[in-house]
């Protein structure tokens, strides 16, 4: 009997498609493009490929994937801000629609396998629990596979990881024996599940996301690693910004003038001659030490699968985009973190406080400092924001600026040898991450859907670049691309660019414009004609009024047609911080098989008052967490040892408060009580937190400083457990530190769930 024959709709030898994108990396930080950094991979690809110097991004890690994924702006998919400052404005919802379908889900209807690993932050952060729905995660939106974590970031070390839509906890070491690294994993599982394709379907095709978390904070990377460049950066920030922009100079990566001179560091920005004390010198080389050499490594990474590509023999006729960086490098580290979330929770703090608690709690007769900590799972810690800076050059500012091109211009390489002849000249003409999938539909001739599903689809805002693959100096077709994040925007047409800074100081957040009385309307725009002007240095706003009015008046254009209104709609739950997204409950029960609840749906425990209550069996000198919230950069936690009851609230890192029973809890069974009580409605108010055990108060403590936001971006609320890392270093050895008895019940009621909440200020979860 005749088979029916498999229809093909793709063209004879459809490439295979990989994408890299790595997270919050500078435009001038990788030795291919000027910077000091080793990336051998990227710089392998461009000598077998081409380079794009004018590529551009949103500034913001969920609308740039967003858009890159649909081919469509991140406002016309909902994706305006990141998941977690989702709101009930279209252009914002923080949900891709139906009626944009991905990339992935297009190629998998013509025949693609596809695949995604890494980061993934397209899903509304109350929907990221066991109970889903997962429609709206990765196998929702065309993979056929996924391995990666739900959130803007996690730990290196002990991520929290989902196969598909199943949470799984990561071993300690690798098979060899090899301590764990999530980028290491990411590339490993990748290697994995393309072997399995050549052997299950070797004649069909693959599409394969590889979206690690590196190098977003926190900075985890093994010491030996960033000891290799000892000495590399002792000169400071201004310094090491000189050196890249010649670098760039010198290798003709920037169409300048020879005798061009950089953009001046921004105001408000620390001058490295300021930094006269030894020891906070010592602490800022060490975090970007580690910082180069968690970029190194994950680049690295990269380079394993490639390899299997090569080792495959189908290295060839796949068509790999590079994408270096989701928006340029982060100033969210602000005056360099042991804990990045400090900031983003407004929680006031010095240098000399963080180097103090370093010492306090990981100091040793080797390293009094403690700075040896850093870059381990012991702390979060995130580089100073003059880094991010000077790993952006040559332009104005980072992260989070929509409006200038330090948080939105990445280094973009292309490299497919069976369709495209390698040429070292940079490609300069004006893109964007929305053009990836429009070019990837070109190559494969196939026509976007104008249904999908029964959903009629949008068109898309992408614009083909396979023009540019044979000719560096063709002139550029897209004609127009707007760029907001947080009141931050700008406009290109035809070679001319409109843009205002907008009310937020990506490295400064307690400065800037007041947000509840900021109106876009009195911002200042500025106008610069890129044909002559790469870096934005010559604003013409006052020479051209006529062209900037058209601008402006183009932009709003765009606004209206893309979702965009209200202009700063991500800046909502800054001001307005009780409509939040968070679930509706004031009050749960759980019990041991509650565990991996994302904080963004579990009870505030650590910013509003409450009371948890405790049904256990005890045996008798009892060990184990009985409940824990957040991580070892921050969280709290309430267990037992040697049968005594301890309770613990880690401040960020910056302090712990305790209290402890004095005796052993007898054998059998109890009620006990936690009541955390704040002492005002304001931010960062204390806490007295009492014990109680069948009605009596066995201990007690005040918690002089609280977090008001989040302690994480992906740690998780579990009962009998520490999942993740752990909150206590009392137990920090024996995590996760099973409990022995057994716990009936956890019951836990809320007071007001809008009492204590601060807004997160330009969120580490990017």
């Amino acid at each position: 009997m005749n088979r029916r024959e498999e229809p093909n709709y793709l063209p004879a030898d459809a490439p295979n498609i990989l994408i890299i994108l790595l997270d919050d990396v500078g435009f001038g930080q990788a030795e291919a493009f000027g910077g000091e950094i080793h990336a051998p991979t990227i710089k392998r690809l461009w000598e077998e490929g081409i380079a794009y110097n004018t590529f551009h991004t949103t500034s913001i890690c969920s609308p740039t994937r967003a858009a890159l994924l649909t081919g469509r702006n991140h406002q016309r998919v909902h994706s305006g801000t990141i998941t977690e400052r989702a709101l009930d404005w279209d252009g914002y919802l923080g949900v891709i629609p139906e009626t944009t379908a991905t990339l992935p889900a297009v190629l998998r209807e013509y025949g693609y396998k596809t695949a995604a690993f890494g980061k993934w932050h397209n899903t509304p952060a109350t929907e990221t629990t066991k109970m889903g729905p997962f429609d709206r995660w990765p196998t929702g939106y065309g993979f056929d596979y996924f391995y990666g974590f739900l959130a803007g970031e996690t730990s290196q070390y002990e991520p929290r990881l989902f196969e598909n839509t199943t949470a799984i906890e990561p071993p300690h070491e690798f098979p060899d024996g090899s301590p764990y690294h999530l980028s290491e994993d990411m590339a490993n599982q990748a290697i994995t599940w393309l072997r399995q394709r050549q052997a299950y379907t070797p004649d069909k095709p693959f599409f394969l996301y590889w979206a690690p978390g590196a190098a977003h904070g926190p900075h985890h990377i093994f010491s030996e690693l960033a000891d290799e460049y000892d000495g590399q950066f002792d000169d400071g920030w201004d310094a090491l910004r000189a050196r890249t922009f010649e670098n760039q100079k010198a290798l003709d990566w920037l169409p300048l003038a020879a005798d061009a001179v950089d953009t001046p560091r921004p105001e408000g920005m620390t001058a490295w001659a300021d930094i006269t004390d030894e020891d906070e010198q010592e602490f800022q080389i060490r975090l970007m030490e580690l910082y180069a050499a968690f970029v190194e490594d994950v680049d690295t990474q990269a380079g394993k699968i490639v390899k299997e590509l090569d080792e495959e023999g189908i290295r060839n006729n796949t068509l790999i985009f590079y994408i270096w960086g989701d928006n340029g490098a982060s100033a969210e580290g602000q005056n360099g973190s042991i804990s990045e979330l400090l900031a983003q929770n407004q929680i006031p703090n010095t240098v000399d406080e963080q180097l103090q608690a370093l010492s306090d709690q990981f100091g040793t007769e080797e390293d009094s400092s403690g700075l040896s900590a850093l870059g381990t799972a012991k702390t979060d810690n995130m580089y100073n924001a003059a880094w991010a800076w000077a790993g952006d050059a040559p332009f104005r500012y980072t992260k989070l600026i929509a409006s200038h091109f330090g948080g939105t211009r990445n280094p973009l390489v292309i490299s497919w040898p069976d369709g495209i002849d390698h040429d070292y000249a940079p490609r300069s003409q004006f893109h964007h991450v929305n053009d990836i999938a429009p070019t990837i539909y070109d190559i494969l001739d196939i026509t976007p859907p104008e249904e999908f599903y029964g959903f009629i689809q949008e068109p898309l805002d992408g614009t083909s670049m396979t023009y540019t693959f044979d000719d560096p100096t063709t002139p550029g077709q897209k004609q127009i691309q707007y760029f907001e994040n947080n009141g931050s925007r700008g406009i290109y047409f035809d070679g001319w660019y409109a843009c205002t800074f907008g009310p937020l100081i990506p490295w400064d957040l307690n400065s800037g414009v007041d947000l509840e009385n900021w109106d876009s309307r009195d911002d200042v725009w500025e106008l610069y004609d890129l044909t002559t002007d790469f870096m934005q240095q010559n604003d013409l706003a006052d020479q051209k009024p006529e062209i900037l009015e058209m601008m402006k008046q183009l932009f709003l254009e765009e606004a209206e047609a893309n979702k965009v209104f209200p202009i700063g709609g991500g800046l909502w739950t800054r001001i307005n911080p009780e409509d939040r997204v968070e679930t509706p409950y004031t009050s749960w029960t759980f019990d041991t098989s509650t565990t991996r609840m994302p904080e963004f749906t579990a009870p505030g425990l650590g910013r509003e008052s409450n009371t948890v209550t405790i049904d256990v069996e005890l045996k008798g000198n009892d060990n184990g967490v009985i409940y824990a919230l957040g991580g070892s950069g921050g969280g709290l936690t309430f267990f037992m040892e040697d049968g005594k009851l301890k309770y613990e609230y880690n401040m960020m890192l910056l302090d712990r408060y305790k209290a402890e029973t004095e005796e052993a809890i007898a054998v059998g069974s109890h009620e006990i009580q936690v009541e955390t009580t704040f002492t005002s409605l304001e931010p960062l108010a204390p806490a007295n937190v009492v014990i109680r055990v069948d009605g009596t108060e066995v201990a007690s403590t005040t918690v002089e400083r609280t977090v008001p936001g989040a302690f994480s971006a992906s740690e998780t609320f579990d009962v009998g457990t520490d999942l993740g890392s752990p909150v206590s270093l009392d137990y920090a050895d024996n995590a996760p530190f099973p409990f022995t008895g057994k716990i009936n019940t956890v019951k836990v009621g809320l007071e007001d769930s809008t009492l204590h909440f601060l807004p997160l200020f330009s969120p580490s979860f990017d």
